[in-house]
């Protein structure tokens, strides 16, 4: 069909060249053999469909939100990342260590190579076995818990304890939640701790009790970052974010992060990549941006979700498998056996 070559012609001339496209110009690279004046008449009506808009100071036309849209969903050929460049992106994946040094790497990955802003969850500490605990005394009522995570994170957390405690006690609790607890979630130790004091008696009450209230504060959820931003200054020199009110109100945006954070998990109940457009994300600041999002998992679990945000005007065919396939690597790096896809 004839408007779709041309809507398709169009858009791509317009991510690349960034100018608006008159019918001369789409005639040159349309390959159709169709007068300006058809290509005109073609316009018009793409125009009067909101797929197209004509730009007050030009006599070209450029893409609306909704065109993106069309473009995305139905005329976008999109390509695997070629071999190469998913090697480079595993081997920078396989230089990180730790789950908060895995994903900040993947931020900053997808960053240099769309040269836009990478966005990643973080992955919700509870959502990874405990595998084991030790506690040392410090002064006071103080101590310390040292916690080594399934993923090979290892935390510090201070606990401010009730009453001081003798390092056979503490030895103690660390052995029964090592060989009672190890392989389970936070949440599931913390929810059967309570069950088990319930049925308890006698010493075995003293122990847990004891291992509930060092529990308590030692297991409890961590206050870690939530969600990792990188490359917010590539923007400065976007040709499409010129105005610096609009930019100021994006970095605004990624440092409250809540708002991007809400939109992140939202895409992570459906699979493979999503793309927002402009209003479509819901969030002023991201207006004439897009949002190009997919989840990493593990053991078909999600754990977050990784993306790129844009000007709206950006390589679809580029982005998209980019994203694609560093969320597929982090997933698999975040595996115990660092097994790749």
């Amino acid at each position: 069909m004839r408007s779709r070559h041309l809507l398709r012609t169009l858009i791509a001339h317009y991510i690349r060249e960034g100018e608006p496209v008159g019918s001369q110009t789409l005639a040159r690279h349309a390959g159709l053999d169709v007068s300006s004046a058809t290509i005109r008449n073609i316009l018009s009506d793409l125009e009067e469909q909101g797929l197209l808009s004509a730009p007050h100071t030009s006599a070209g036309r450029v893409p609306t939100a909704q065109g993106y849209r069309v473009f995305v969903d139905s005329l976008l050929q999109v390509k695997p990342l070629p071999n190469g460049e998913v090697a480079r992106l595993r081997n920078e994946l396989v230089g990180a260590t730790g789950t908060h040094s895995l994903v900040g790497s993947a931020s900053e990955l997808v960053s240099a190579m769309t040269h836009f802003v990478g966005v990643v969850s973080v992955p919700r500490r509870e959502q990874f076995a405990f595998r084991h605990i030790d506690f040392v005394p410090l002064d006071g009522q103080r101590v310390m818990a040292i916690l080594v995570f399934a993923d090979n994170d290892v935390q510090n957390r201070i606990i401010q304890s009730s009453r001081t405690y003798d390092p056979g006690e503490l030895e103690r609790v660390a052995n029964y939640l090592n060989t009672h607890f190890a392989g389970r979630p936070l949440a599931e130790i913390r929810a059967s701790l309570i069950k088990d004091i319930r049925n308890a008696r006698s010493e075995m009450e003293r122990l847990l009790t004891q291992t509930a209230e060092l529990a308590e504060q030692a297991l409890a959820p961590a206050g870690d970052d939530d969600m990792l931003v990188s490359g917010q200054s590539r923007l400065i020199g976007v040709q499409d974010l010129s105005d610096l009110d609009r930019l100021r109100d994006l970095f605004e945006a990624f440092a409250r992060k809540r708002e991007i954070l809400q939109l992140l998990e939202h895409t992570s109940r459906a699979p493979g990549v999503r793309i927002f457009i402009g209003e479509e994300t819901g969030l002023a600041p991201l207006e004439g941006m897009s949002l190009v999002t997919a989840p990493y998992s593990t053991d078909g679990k999600v754990l977050g979700v990784l993306g790129v945000i844009g000007p709206s005007r950006m390589a679809y065919d580029r982005v998209i498998p980019v994203v694609q396939a560093t969320a597929e690597l982090l997933g698999a790096a975040l595996n115990p056996d660092r097994s790749a896809p």
